[in-house]
C-alpha cells in the first residue's frame, strides 16, 4: 500500500511509535509518507542544526518525511500550549492534501496535540480511509479536567470528530475504547493496540559497575523512577513514602521535568536522605540502570483521564524484565496485576505506597526475578513491536477493503 502518516512528533524526537511504525511498514514493502513538524520536544525549542522552513524533505528507498513549520514555545505557558497545535494544524491544511495525494490509507498518531490537524486533514481527504491511533484524551501538561477553558472544549470536539470520521480507531489502552465509543466512534471499528518500546535498546541487561555505582550505594533495596518529573506523575507521593522508610530502601529519580524543583524541595524539607536524583541519561544507558535497581516505579496521579492510559515507562520496564511497583489506577494497575509483574496500590496515597515499598524490600531476589520474567513474557505476548505493527497494518488493510466495498 501507499500509506500516509500524520504525527505531531517524530524522530529524532523521542516519538518511538510513529517512527518505528514508519520504518517497519517501509521495510515490509509499503510506500510510506510522513507529515510532521520540526523537532522541538521536550525542550520547547527547535533542535540545534535544524531550521524551520516550508520545503524540507528527507527520502530513503520507501520512506519520505516532510516537515512543516509550527510555533515553538514552552508548553507550560498558555500561548505555547495552544499555539503549537494550532499552527501545526494550519501548516498541515496548506500542505497535507497535496503531500498525501494518491495514498491508499492514512495513519494518524493522535496524542491531543495532533487533534486539530487531524480533524482538518480527515475533512480534506474524505475519500482516503484513515486509521486513528488514540494515545491520550487530555491536553497540556495537566489533565483536561484541570483546564476548563474554551480551548480545551474545542480540542475535545476536534478529537471526537476524528473518532467519528475514522474508518478504524486503535486505542493505546483498554479503557480508552469505552471513552472513544462514548464520543461517537463505531464500537465495531475500535481495536486495542498497545504501545511498544524500542526493543533494539530495551532488553534484559546485566548492570555494569558504573551503573551500579550510580544507582546503588549499599545493599538496601532500590526503587527507581525513570522519566519525566511532571504534574501527571505526582512524585511528591513517592518522596513522602520513601521518607517513611529512610533506613530500609532508596528511591532514585532519573530524569527531569517541570516539577523537579518542587520534588527536590520536598525531599529536603522531609530530610529524606534516601531520595536521590540522577540527571537525564541516554536511552542506551537505561537498560543497565534498570538492571542495577531492584524495582521500577510507575506513577500516575488520581485523575479519571489517567486511568485510561499506559505510560511509556511501563512497556519499557516490562521489556527489560524489571519488576514494577505501580502507584496508579485503571489500566496501569490492571496490566501489572494481571501479568503478576510486581506490586500496585491506589494513586496519591503515600501511606499505601510506603506499605508497598516495605513489602518490596521483604521479597527475596529470586522472587523479584520471577516477577520480571513474567512481565517480559506479558510484554512479548501483548505489547511487542511485531504484534503492534501487524495489527496496525491489518487495520489499514481492513479500512481500505471496507471503503472499496
Amino acid at each position: 500500500m501507499r500509506i500516509g502518516i500524520l504525527a505531531y512528533h517524530f524522530p529524532p524526537e523521542p516519538a518511538f511509535i510513529p517512527g518505528s511504525l514508519a520504518e517497519e511498514l517501509a521495510r515490509r514493502g509499503h510506500e510510506v509518507r510522513v507529515l510532521t513538524g520540526f523537532p522541538d520536544y521536550p525542550g520547547g525549542h527547535t533542535y540545534p542544526g535544524w531550521r524551520q522552513r516550508w520545503r524540507h524533505e528527507t527520502r530513503s528507498e520507501r520512506l519520505t518525511v516532510r516537515r512543516v513549520p509550527r510555533y515553538v514555545g514552552r508548553s507550560g505557558q498558555v500561548r505555547g500550549r495552544w499555539s503549537g497545535p494550532l499552527s501545526f494544524a494550519g501548516s498541515v491544511s496548506l500542505v497535507g492534501r497535496r503531500f498525501f495525494a494518491g495514498v491508499d490509507a492514512l495513519y494518524v498518531h493522535q496524542p491531543p496535540a495532533t487533534a486539530f490537524a487531524a480533524a482538518r486533514l480527515l475533512r480534506a481527504l474524505r475519500r482516503v480511509p484513515a486509521v486513528v491511533h488514540v494515545q491520550d484524551v487530555w491536553a497540556g501538561s495537566e489533565p483536561a479536567a484541570a483546564e476548563p477553558d474554551r480551548w480545551t472544549a474545542r480540542l475535545a470536539r476536534a478529537m471526537a470528530a476524528t473518532y467519528r470520521r475514522a474508518d478504524r480507531v486503535a486505542v493505546a489502552a483498554p479503557s480508552l475504547r469505552d471513552l472513544v465509543v462514548t464520543e461517537g466512534a463505531d464500537p465495531g471499528r475500535v481495536e486495542v493496540v498497545l504501545n511498544w518500546t524500542d526493543e533494539r535498546i530495551f532488553q534484559p541487561a546485566t548492570p555494569s559497575p558504573a551503573a551500579g555505582q550510580l544507582i546503588r550505594r549499599d545493599d538496601r533495596c532500590v526503587v527507581m523512577h525513570a522519566g519525566t518529573i511532571g504534574a501527571r506523575q505526582g512524585l511528591e507521593t513517592a518522596v513522602r513514602a520513601a521518607a517513611a522508610l529512610d533506613q530500609r530502601m532508596d528511591l532514585v529519580l532519573v530524569g527531569s521535568g517541570e516539577r523537579e524543583r518542587r520534588v527536590r524541595d520536598l525531599a529536603a524539607e522531609l530530610g529524606a536522605d534516601n531520595v536521590r536524583f540522577v540527571d537525564r541519561r541516554s536511552p542506551l544507558e537505561m537498560p543497565e540502570l534498570y538492571a542495577a535497581a531492584d524495582y521500577q516505579l510507575v506513577m500516575l496521579r488520581d485523575r479519571p483521564e489517567l486511568r485510561s492510559t499506559l505510560p511509556g515507562k511501563l512497556p519499557t520496564a516490562l521489556s527489560c524484565g524489571a519488576p514494577v511497583i505501580a502507584s496508579a489506577g485503571g489500566d496501569t494497575a490492571e496490566v501489572v496485576e494481571s501479568a503478576r509483574a510486581g506490586l500496585s496500590c491506589a494513586p496519591e496515597e503515600w501511606d499505601a505506597l510506603a506499605d508497598r515499598f516495605w513489602l518490596a524490600t521483604t521479597i527475596p531476589p529470586a522472587a523479584r526475578a520471577e516477577m520480571g520474567r513474567r512481565g517480559r513474557e506479558a510484554y512479548l505476548q501483548q505489547m511487542s513491536m511485531p504484534a503492534g505493527v501487524e495489527r496496525i497494518e491489518s487495520l489499514l488493510d481492513e479500512a481500505v477493503s471496507a471503503r472499496r466495498r
